[in-house]
């Protein structure tokens, strides 16, 4: 059995009582143990992507998340299919960013009030920038206008940063109350 660092996901011996790479303890209760799963590549993210379709349940890997979110991206950039490719990608789209987050100990609502919090966020911005503009052309003085614009502005970037931050980080390591660790359980 090999055991597998918390902190940096290094292999090491069972009997290890400190990671190799990162000096991290190993006697903690959340080290994983078992056969560790290769990476997920281009082809099996997308694959995995279409097969959990509808599952809302389980967890998703960076690299199954990232690949996934590539392909889109890709097919996104063909104008014929970009309508198309929106409509086949959202429901899987929904259901990997749920799995994601799962994935590092986050309810997949979160997405749900990220995505409300921005449409707010950008909708406070437009109409405050429009009533600045409309004021500032009439003569009138709406600074106060223009700061509540610049403050949507940056609150949507902030918060786009720290839903980003919460995709890219790497899940926890072990089970967690969404299902079994799928960089060691098998696929």
């Amino acid at each position: 059995m090999r055991m597998y660092c918390t902190a940096c996901g290094n292999e090491n011996e069972s009997n290890a009582h400190f990671c190799g790479f990162c000096g991290t303890a190993l006697s903690s209760e959340k080290i994983a143990t078992g056969t560790r799963q290769s990476k997920v590549g281009f082809g099996e993210a997308i694959g995995l992507g279409f097969k959990n379709y509808f599952n809302f349940n389980s967890r998703a890997t960076r690299a199954e998340y990232w690949w996934f979110v590539l392909f889109y991206f890709l097919l996104s950039l063909i104008p014929v299919v970009n309508w198309f490719a929106w409509i086949v990608f959202l429901i899987p789209g929904i259901s990997l960013t749920t799995r994601r987050l799962h994935d590092i100990g986050k309810t997949g609502w979160w997405q749900l009030w990220y995505g409300l919090a921005q449409i707010a966020m950008w909708v406070i911005f437009l109409a405050a920038l429009f009533v600045g503009i409309a004021t500032a052309i009439s003569g009138e003085s709406m600074a106060v206008v223009f700061v509540l614009s610049a403050a949507a502005f940056i609150a949507a970037i902030a918060t786009a940063v720290w839903f980003l931050v919460w995709l890219v980080r790497q899940g926890e390591t072990g089970s967690n109350k969404y299902g079994p660790d799928p960089r060691i359980t098998p696929r």
